[in-house]
């Protein structure tokens, strides 16, 4: 038997021991039962990996689907708050009740200047003999 691990690994493990099976059935014919019960197994296993093969293709369109969805909805929500601006103006406080900020100008830049040194007199300047 072998180590592996993946479900696709392990079934066609299964399937070539059965295929064994069948090839000796004749010498071993007290596992009959038991045989059958793994060819069940093994057709269901078939079939619900088939089903999860379509179930994760589904998964996928949905995906795309879904982000495609997403994306017209945040376009059209850009397209009407575009037009809240344009109806009640930009400055308009109604625009809040949207969750949509108002322009209220733009804040003047508190960096104070630099204060200038006052200009010296050539007197100021010189230093002082006495």
């Amino acid at each position: 038997m072998s180590n592996e691990m993946s479900y696709s690994g392990i079934l066609g493990d299964l399937q070539s021991f059965q295929a064994s099976m069948e090839a000796k059935i004749n010498e071993v014919p007290h596992l009959g039962a038991t045989r059958v019960l793994l060819v069940e197994t093994l057709g269901q296993i078939q079939d619900l990996a088939k089903r999860q093969a379509a179930v994760i293709a589904e998964k996928q369109d949905l995906s795309q689907q879904l982000q495609a969805a997403v994306s017209d909805g945040r376009r059209l929500a850009t397209l009407l708050r575009k037009g809240l601006q344009h109806h009640y103006g930009i400055r308009s406080e109604a625009l809040a009740e949207f969750g949509l900020q108002p322009f209220r100008g733009r804040k003047l830049s508190s960096k104070k200047k630099a204060a200038k040194p006052a200009p010296t007199t050539p007197a100021e300047a010189a230093p002082s003999v006495e």
